[in-house]
């Protein structure tokens, strides 16, 4: 007979006495090589895994051209300017930031730097954190919970639709993913053995988390603190100590570009993207913070003037109505709610299978960390009223995934315990492909094949699962557990597969096949004007600024292509209030831009910007001359303080509205062969 490995509380006959009340228990786990050298089986299925997700994010990579071209104009400057790269610069001439912190972009950066500016050398990095993300949960539940445990974990997560998503992709959610996971993995490294050093290790890539997303990267932080404050090896006072150690290292990890651009004189460094005030601890606490949980309309890639919706009751785009059934929705659905059924069956199961475990018990630690994991997550997500996009859901991705692989291993385990039990790991499978078929009939005309198909599978699973755990024979077991594996995970592959099949580009990118709403191809997917740039180009005349734009969705596009400094009036989408109209006259009375550009298509804040969009597209680029320097004083900074809270007002609508007034009244229109807009030539005329 066999047997599965779980993280369990070790019995003992009565009356014998335990060798050690604090020691946790563990499962054995197999040796990676053979007797004779070869790499085990375990090995070879963890290779196999890691390929797949190798193959999965980076297959027809290039597809998804620039991606995000608000992130990617970002990564173009980074790798032309050593000072964007510093601040996250949206172009070169480091006139106005993005909306999130620069980690991310600085590996996307640094590839562009060593490969050359491309579609590949950006997105290839995303790809890396991909299968390292994959690799490191493998490594993290085989330590925890065994081979089985770890095999199916990491395979649910490699073929997560939101995962294949974002591991294609140029926004910071990857990297997210990616140091969240190896927080997690140092923590438990330090629950194994109660050094230190590895709860310090977790705290500082928890701050390199936070300086790639900021606080969404500490929605993991109360399941890791909590876990090892309570069943770390070492006394009480000790682990406290320990803790705030971790603690130091995270703020100081955390902390130290917060402090440099806060202490940096504003007139020597960019504006801060989507705050009224040019502040860090704005964007920090408002725009990236509570804003989010709370509810705030305003500025920022994916802010309600990019859709036209949001918060609460915002539409696809924004992860429809928050609430509790909101994983499930509409909106939502497709990227994440696959599994998580059987995650929460999971997750009780081995709770309940664990609860006479003592303190530092590692089998009941784990679940308490995925389960924390989980709650925090899902929680948070599901109830924000503020901008909420559905890939976000990626960072729940890997608490799903160990849920319901670990999880289906505990019911399995419950089940075999207790006989009376044995019905619920049939009905997790059940319910389970129950989700999955409603998440596909959503698309009628989608895989007709695949709904029945699951069906019928999960009910001839079920009951070899059942029948399984009364008779008791190998050949049905094995059976049962992997057609039960194949019908849950068909669901999820399908979408996968689709995602990758379909070019992802824009603010939003979107899973599976097209539903309703998204951004997929809305701000953030610009591609240049090829006549407009080789006008620019060819009438520059010296000007710093190869041209003016409003918003990014006008400006991203120029700079990816030309690499040259672009002033993006208002940031995103015209809410930001930089720069104001004096500051522009000031620019243009020194020479340092001659064009402004006034789009005709989305209408920005008050600005007319749009998507100059149209031409060739957005492929990869290579690198031209660099064009450093800071921000002329009174350009960048010296903006007085707004309403706070990081997101802009209805009054920084109205700077871009004042500056687009002042050119149509001032500026002499010309004709530069292309349809991005209006151009006008300004020089002169302050």
């Amino acid at each position: 007979m066999s047997t599965i490995e779980l993280p369990a509380v070790t019995q003992r006959p009565a009356g014998q006495r335990p060798v050690d009340q604090g020691a946790p228990a563990r499962p054995p786990v197999p040796p990676r090589t053979s007797r004779w050298g070869r790499p085990s089986r375990s090995l070879i299925i963890t290779a196999a895994i890691g390929l797949l997700a190798a193959v999965l994010y980076t297959w027809d990579l290039s597809r998804n051209g620039m991606a995000n071209s608000y992130y990617a104009a970002a990564v173009r400057s980074g790798s032309e300017s050593w000072k964007a790269f510093f601040f996250g610069s949206l172009d070169p001439g480091s006139f106005i930031t993005v909306d999130k912190p620069p980690a991310a972009l600085w590996v996307m950066d640094l590839s562009a730097r060593l490969f050359g500016f491309s579609s590949w050398s950006m997105l290839l990095p995303e790809a890396a954190a991909g299968v390292g993300s994959v690799l490191i949960l493998h490594r993290l539940v085989r330590k925890w919970a065994g081979n089985v445990a770890a095999h199916l974990s990491a395979l649910t997560l490699a073929l997560t639709p939101v995962a294949v998503l974002m591991f294609r992709f140029n926004n910071p959610d990857a990297f997210l993913t990616l140091l969240c996971l190896g927080a997690a993995l140092a923590m438990w490294s330090a629950l194994e053995t109660g050094r230190t050093r590895w709860l310090l290790l977790a705290g500082g890539l928890l701050g390199l988390a936070f300086d790639t997303k900021m606080l969404q990267a500490f929605l993991v932080l109360p399941a890791l603190g909590l876990v090892y404050l309570w069943a770390g090896p070492p006394r009480l006072r000790r682990r406290v100590v320990q803790l705030i150690g971790a603690a130091g290292v995270l703020l100081l990890s955390a902390g130290w570009w917060v402090a440099a651009v806060a202490l940096w004189p504003a007139a020597d460094r960019p504006y801060i993207g989507s705050t009224t005030d040019n502040s860090i601890l704005s964007l920090i606490f408002g725009y990236n913070g509570f804003a989010r949980i709370l509810g705030a309309s305003g500025g920022g890639p994916g802010g309600a003037g990019a859709a036209g919706g949001g918060g609460g009751g915002g539409g696809t785009a924004f992860g429809g109505t928050s609430g509790f059934w909101r994983l499930f929705n509409d909106s939502l659905g497709g990227y994440i709610a696959w599994l998580v059924p059987l995650a929460v069956a999971g997750l009780l199961a081995g709770l309940w299978l664990t609860r006479r475990a003592s303190r530092t018990d590692r089998g009941r630690a784990g679940w308490l960390l995925w389960g924390g994991w989980f709650v925090v997550c899902a929680g948070v997500f599901s109830f924000s009223k503020g901008v909420f996009h559905p890939y976000y859901s990626i960072q729940l991705a890997p608490a799903v995934a160990v849920l319901a692989g670990t999880g289906a291993v505990a019911l399995w385990q419950l089940g075999r315990r207790s006989p009376w039990l044995s019905w619920l790991l049939p009905a997790a499978v059940l319910a389970t492909a129950g989700v999955a078929v409603g998440l596909l009939d959503r698309t009628p005309d989608y895989a007709t094949w695949l709904r029945p198909a699951i069906s019928v599978a999960a009910v001839v699973s079920a009951v070899g699962l059942f029948a399984a755990t009364h008779l008791r024979r190998r050949l049905i077991l094995a059976t049962a557990a992997g057609l039960a594996a194949l019908t849950l995970l068909a669901g999820p592959a399908a979408y996968a597969l689709t995602t990758i099949a379909h070019q992802a580009t824009g603010s939003v990118p979107t899973v599976g096949p097209a539903t309703s709403g998204g951004l997929g191809n809305g701000p953030g997917g610009a591609t240049a004007d090829s006549a407009l740039i080789s006008y620019l180009e060819a009438h520059r005349d010296g000007a710093r600024y190869l041209v003016a734009a409003f918003t990014s969705m006008s400006s991203d596009s120029i700079i990816i292509a030309s690499g040259r400094p672009v002033i993006t009036i208002g940031g995103f989408n015209g809410g930001d209030p930089a720069p104001t109209l004096a500051q522009f006259e000031k620019l243009v009375a020194q020479g340092q831009v001659h064009y402004v550009l006034v789009s005709n298509d989305l209408g920005g804040a008050g600005a007319g910007g749009g998507v100059g969009a149209t031409g060739a597209a957005g492929g990869g680029v290579r690198g031209s001359s660099s064009a450093g320097g800071g921000v002329p004083s009174g350009a960048g900074g010296g903006v007085p303080s707004g309403a706070g809270g990081g997101v802009p007002s209805g009054a920084a609508s109205g700077t871009s509205s004042a500056i687009t007034q002042w050119v149509t009244d001032h500026g002499t229109e010309v004709s530069y062969g292309g349809d991005s807009g209006t151009l006008y030539y300004v020089t002169g005329t302050a």
